[in-house]
């Protein structure tokens, strides 16, 4: 009985927890909404934390946020160091929006210093965080990066490939980085037909930031003349 009484305590603590876990959660949700709807058009660039300033890909990172932001788009990141901390500096330089949603990690206590204050969002939860990133998306743009970055792109894939989102473009950056992921989809994934040939329409690979700033240009304003029509 003894036991039986401790195990029904336990699942109470357990419920009550969970159902303080859901007004958190909703907190979050509430604050990233009324912050990011402000943001206007954006997009969602995505990169390693690990990678240093010294490296092609962070000058590239740069360069693609710029290209972008001068056409009008705010620039969304992890808001994290790295590649994310090139887009949103990219960001700054051409005097556009820039916005970090970051994540309580052990490994990152802070965001980069080029996240605009007014659009600068931490979250505890990382569903709440990918919600912020593809909701409030025009595009999104990869360069290269890790679990966190893969994750990111098999999740936007998934979700236009079964139409719970609009489609959008996504480019990856970093030709010879992105090669033999591209080889074992066409050659493994593809050959087995666990995915169709249109598929791999979803994806653009570049080492060319103007091409992806005005294809991003491209597809948003054709979008938004069908939206109008």
């Amino acid at each position: 009985m003894a036991d039986q009484h401790k195990d029904d305590i336990s699942t109470a603590q357990m419920y009550t927890a969970d159902s303080w876990r859901v007004f958190r959660i909703l907190s979050e949700l509430v604050e990233g909404f009324e912050t990011m709807t402000d943001l206007g058009p954006s997009v969602s660039i995505f990169g390693s934390a690990r990678l240093k300033p010294a490296t092609p890909y962070y000058n590239l990172a740069i360069d693609v946020a710029q290209q972008i932001a001068n056409k009008g788009f705010g620039i969304i990141t992890g808001g994290g160091p790295g590649i994310m901390e090139a887009a949103n500096k990219g960001a700054q330089s051409a005097n556009g929006r820039s916005c970090g949603v970051s994540i309580d990690l052990p490994m990152e206590s802070a965001s980069n210093l080029f996240v605009d204050p007014k659009y600068n969002l931490r979250f505890r939860y990382f569903f709440i965080r990918k919600v912020m990133f593809i909701r409030y998306a025009q595009a999104y743009v990869f360069l290269p990066g890790g679990v966190g970055t893969l994750d990111e792109l098999f999740e936007a894939l998934t979700l236009i490939q079964t139409k719970k989102i609009h489609p959008f473009p996504i480019y990856l950056m970093g030709v010879s980085y992105w090669a033999g992921l591209m080889d074992w989809i066409k050659g493994t994934v593809l050959s087995h037909e666990c995915i169709s040939p249109v598929d791999l329409d979803l994806i653009r690979i570049t080492d060319d930031p103007e091409e992806v700033a005005n294809g991003i240009e491209r597809h948003y304003q054709r979008d938004r003349a069908l939206r109008n029509f």
